[in-house]
This record gives C-alpha cells, sequence and structure tokens, in this order.
C-alpha cells in the first residue's frame, strides 16, 4: 500500500508556501542518495517548480542495461489556485500521484527491493495559479504553457509514458477511481495491452475502465480546438507510447476545486502505475503491439501531422 506516502505527499503539497526544494527534501529523507533535481520553469502566467526524479533499476539504461525506461508524468496545471481559490485543488492530484510513486519506489530501494529498469518521474509544484473558462466546467490554467511542461518532461530516454492527471470536468468518465486511455503514438490510438487492463483488475478489485480518446485530445494545446484536458499532451512531441491515466469521479468536478481529492483513487492510480511499471521492467507486456504498429503504418502511412499544430 502507498497510503503513507500518499498522506505525507499530501500534506506537503496542502501549503501556499511549498516549494520543489521542499519536495526533494521530503524524498531525500527517504533516501538520501536520490537522483532529483528541481529548478523554477517560468512561463506567460508566473512561474512553477520543475521537480525531476530519476530512479535506476538493476538491468536499466543507467547502469548500462538493455531494460526499457518508463516515464510517470504527473500533469496539472497547479496544485493551488491562490488567491482565488484556499487549498489544495483538485487539479493537483498528477502530481500527487507521481510523486507517491517516487516516495514509494526510493522506500523500496532503501529496504532492498528494485524494478528491473529505469523509472523517470516528474511533475511541477505551483501554488497559485489563475484558473481558464472550460466547458462543462471551469479547469485550472497553469504559470506556464503545456509545450514548456512537455519540452522539460518527455525526452528521448522513455521508451513508455504514463500520463497521469486528474480528469473530473467531463461527462464521458463517470465512475470514482482512475481510468486508463489506449496507447497513442505519433498519432495513432492504438489498441490497449491485456495485460494492463489485468494488472487494473488485479489492484482494484474491479472491473477495469477506459476512457474515450477523441482524435481532438491527441493534438497540441494552441490550435483552438476541445481537449478533455492535459493527459494526453506529452503524446504530441515524442515517438513514445502514452497511455494517459485518468483519476476520475461519477460527477463533474471543476480542477479549480477545494476539497475534492480522495485518497482512495489517488493511491489505486498510483499503485496501479508501480504495479506496471514492475511489470514492463520484467518484459511482461508492451505498451503496444510492435509487429502490428507496422502493418498499420505499411497500410495507412503516418498520422505524426497530428503531432502538430496543423495547416489554416
Amino acid at each position: 500500500m502507498l497510503i503513507k506516502q500518499l498522506i505525507e505527499v499530501y500534506d506537503l503539497l496542502d501549503s501556499s508556501v511549498v516549494t520543489g526544494a521542499d519536495v526533494v527534501a521530503y524524498l531525500k529523507g527517504i533516501n538520501p542518495d536520490a537522483n532529483i533535481e528541481t529548478y523554477p520553469l517560468v512561463g506567460p502566467r508566473g512561474k512553477t517548480d520543475m521537480v525531476k526524479v530519476r530512479i535506476p533499476g538493476t538491468d536499466g539504461k543507467t547502469k548500462g542495461g538493455k531494460v526499457p525506461t518508463i516515464g510517470i508524468l504527473g500533469r496539472l496545471g497547479a496544485i493551488g489556485a491562490r488567491p482565488e481559490m484556499i487549498g489544495y485543488v483538485s487539479d493537483g492530484d498528477g502530481a500527487l500521484a507521481a510523486l507517491t510513486v517516487a516516495a514509494k519506489l526510493l522506500d523500496m530501494q532503501m529496504k532492498g527491493d528494485f524494478l528491473p529498469g529505469d523509472v523517470f518521474i516528474s511533475t511541477h509544484i505551483s501554488p497559485f495559479s489563475p484558473t481558464q473558462p472550460h466547458d462543462p466546467v471551469p479547469f485550472m490554467n497553469s504559470p506556464v504553457d503545456t509545450y514548456q511542461i512537455n519540452q522539460e518532461e518527455v525526452s528521448p530516454e522513455l521508451d513508455a509514458i504514463f500520463s497521469v492527471d486528474t480528469t473530473k470536468g467531463n461527462r464521458v468518465i463517470n465512475t470514482r477511481g482512475f481510468a486508463l486511455s489506449q496507447p497513442v503514438k505519433e498519432g495513432w490510438i492504438l489498441r490497449l495491452p491485456e495485460a494492463l487492463l489485468d494488472i487494473m483488475q488485479r489492484t482494484t478489485g474491479r472491473l477495469p475502465y477506459v476512457f474515450p480518446v477523441n482524435m481532438q485530445d491527441i493534438t497540441p494545446y494552441g490550435n483552438d480546438i476541445h481537449h478533455i484536458n492535459s493527459i494526453m499532451q506529452p503524446c504530441t512531441c515524442t515517438s513514445a507510447p502514452v497511455i494517459g491515466v485518468a483519476i476520475t469521479a461519477e460527477t463533474m468536478v471543476p480542477g479549480c476545486g477545494t476539497g475534492c481529492s480522495h485518497y482512495t483513487d489517488v493511491e489505486e492510480a498510483a499503485r496501479f502505475m508501480l504495479e506496471a511499471a514492475k511489470a514492463y521492467g520484467r518484459g511482461e507486456f508492451a505498451f503496444y503491439d510492435e509487429a502490428e504498429y507496422a502493418r498499420i503504418q505499411k497500410l495507412y502511412g503516418s498520422m505524426k501531422h497530428l503531432q502538430t499544430l496543423g495547416k489554416e
């Protein structure tokens, strides 16, 4: 269980004065040798603190091994909408889930348990951010633009990516807990691996949920097209397959709402990603079928144009 780490990270983030340095200090308190960095990222509406955690595996690339690297990216606008709203907002759950996984992995290593492959975890921390209008409920805005976050988080070292984000401001995912997207690779929406459905079913004790991904959702922000939220934005700037892990609710909840986070839901999403990272490193599944993807490319060609802003 990741409840201990989740509560500690939540208490840390639920503050108007929290910084990336505070997150680093907390994680270093678990493992003093942890590879963690933080730095400010300045955007058009203010600044946020990037936090990156690199956790080496026993046979990962950092040690010269061949096991692929998985990225867990905590997506959000901000963890707070101050001064308009007081306290931690629902939108922050992507950061909460990602940092909970980081804390658990570091704790596991201190106890002698190591994953086969490297795990890269990244998110950003901003207690102050404006909100923005969005249908059907208001969104959190962000001090920085999405493309800036993508440039910082999505790198060639990542062979597969989980993008975890609060996704409650809609009418298409009507369940408490979390839901998965299909993998998206270079503009193609692909079949979700059965192994991930098995892991989700096993870790939650319930039937798995898969949320619909529209073509609009896998295009970059900035094209004046409706997106469910930023959960799929990493797929716009990488050749690696991206799967969204959406933390969900039965009802529409605005990202700028406070008191709207549910420990059990965020913990389940974090625990699922941890178990999936274990299985991925052991080679038990791939994020997509390479042979089928090659066949699709041969028959229908590239869809990389969906990773661009398109043509006017």
